[in-house]
């Protein structure tokens, strides 16, 4: 017999073709995920996979920056950010590509900020300039990317610009614009 050494399932779609009766399409495509459970059976994950996955991927804690305050100093709109690195490792570098909105959602300014050095389990203040304009003009400001994040986290791996963005908490003070992701 031809279908011998195969799945039931594929064994019973040769023979109906065999035996000339038509399937439909819908018949076939119902057949192959059976075909697919029949031949390949997943790997039962054992408790020291998990153990060891666990321990590659360590909880990184957050990197908590506030918008802390807008001030107007002339003709310009200056931004003082509270950096909270409370439980994570040193961090030379961490530059925040920031741009700032006016009041009605229209984009003003884009501003490459850096933030570091940060030391370890510090709170670290940093002002820049935001704004060629007053600050009642700032709607918000979007944190829209790490430009660049040089440091180790508190377990000691090297931080990337996508684990530091994974970890960064935007948020901002009563009275100053929101600060959002």
């Amino acid at each position: 017999m031809l279908t011998q050494g195969l799945p039931r399932s594929r064994a019973r779609i040769g023979r109906a073709l065999a035996l000339g009766l038509a399937l439909s399409p819908m018949a076939i495509a119902l057949a192959a995920p059976v075909e697919a459970q029949g031949t390949q059976a997943p790997a039962p994950e054992t408790p020291a996979t998990v153990t060891q996955a666990a321990v590659s991927q360590p909880a990184a804690p957050p990197l908590r920056v506030e918008l802390n305050k807008l001030e107007t100093a002339g003709e310009a709109c200056k931004a003082v950010l509270v950096v909270e690195n409370g439980k994570g490792g040193p961090i030379k570098s961490l530059r925040l590509d920031l741009y700032a909105f006016d009041p009605d959602g229209i984009v003003q300014k884009r501003s490459m900020v850096e933030l570091g050095p940060l030391p370890a389990r510090k709170t670290t203040l940093r002002q820049f300039e935001i704004s060629p304009t007053p600050c009642s003009q700032v709607g918000r400001v979007l944190l829209n990317d790490v430009a660049a994040c040089d440091g180790k986290d508190a377990s000691g791996y090297d931080l990337t610009r996508d684990s530091c963005l994974e970890r960064i908490e935007p948020s901002s003070a009563k009275g100053a614009a929101p600060f959002v992701r």
